[in-house]
């Protein structure tokens, strides 16, 4: 007969390990003999290494009683149910430690990969950190609306790089961020000019926003106040964009269009 030090020890288990089975009714706890200990026969040296068996193959605790008691039918059809659970929890896992790996690289996190390219040449261009910061929390607004469509946006923005004023435009905005400007600061008039250019342009080629087909407008709307909540000299920005008949800078459309049908 063994002591429960003893019947641990044989089972390869601890004894607090042997109390909880004992807690949660797993293991019979035999009654203590004459001289006050619990003795343990070989029916229970037997049991212990059932328990210890399943509960280390992921059997979760709840379900080892009826397997134990199962017949071989309902003892297989059980084990398949646990291993699918924890193939399940495998690929969940999985896919957890691929999300941690891309926390090293930063804006891969929660965005594809032709925003982190185009993120990328931003700061080989000189873009300050806090432009490319910005422009990153904007995709991401952007890619979780619209995830089908950004491959192809993406690559529409990858050739406007090529456009010196785009280039010149970031690289005043930098300016501007990086120092302590007011809201009467003439290189905001410069950048307006240069955005409502811009802006001309793309609505010139295109003929609609993409918005105006989706009547998609709270991407927008959350756009625009993104870039007011980051600095709020974008507030100022975004009157003089509108002096210039523009909705914002996020919408390539005339301010006409942008008001709501009578």
């Amino acid at each position: 007969m063994l002591t429960i030090g003893q019947l641990a020890a044989y089972a390869g288990v601890t004894v607090r390990a042997v109390r909880h089975y004992h807690q949660v009714g797993l293991l019979p706890e035999p009654e203590r003999d004459a001289s006050g200990y619990r003795r343990y026969g070989a029916t229970a040296v037997v049991s212990l290494i059932k328990i210890r068996t399943l509960a280390n193959a992921g059997v979760p605790l709840s379900q080892i009683a009826q397997m134990l008691e199962a017949d071989a039918a309902t003892f297989a059809e059980a084990v398949q149910r646990i291993d699918n659970h924890l193939r399940d929890e495998i690929e969940r896992l999985e896919t957890s430690r691929k999300q941690i790996a891309q926390l090293v690289a930063g804006d891969s996190l929660t965005l594809p990969p032709e925003v982190t390219c185009y993120l990328d040449r931003l700061r080989e261009m000189g873009v300050s950190e806090r432009i490319v910061a910005g422009e990153r929390d904007g995709w991401i607004l952007v890619a979780a609306r619209w995830p089908e469509g950004i491959r192809e946006v993406m690559a529409a923005k990858h050739a406007q790089l090529d456009d010196p004023q785009l280039v010149g435009l970031y690289r005043l905005l930098s300016e501007i961020l990086e120092s302590d400007v007011a809201d009467d600061d003439p290189r905001l008039e410069q950048a307006a000019d240069i955005m409502a250019g811009l802006a001309e342009q793309a609505y010139t080629a295109s003929g609609i926003d993409p918005g105006d087909v989706a009547h998609d407008e709270l991407p927008f709307d959350l756009l625009d106040a993104l870039v007011v909540e980051s600095d709020p000299r974008a507030q100022r920005m975004l009157e003089l964009m509108r002096e210039r008949g523009w909705a914002s800078w996020t919408r390539t459309r005339p301010q006409r269009l942008a008001q709501p049908p009578d």
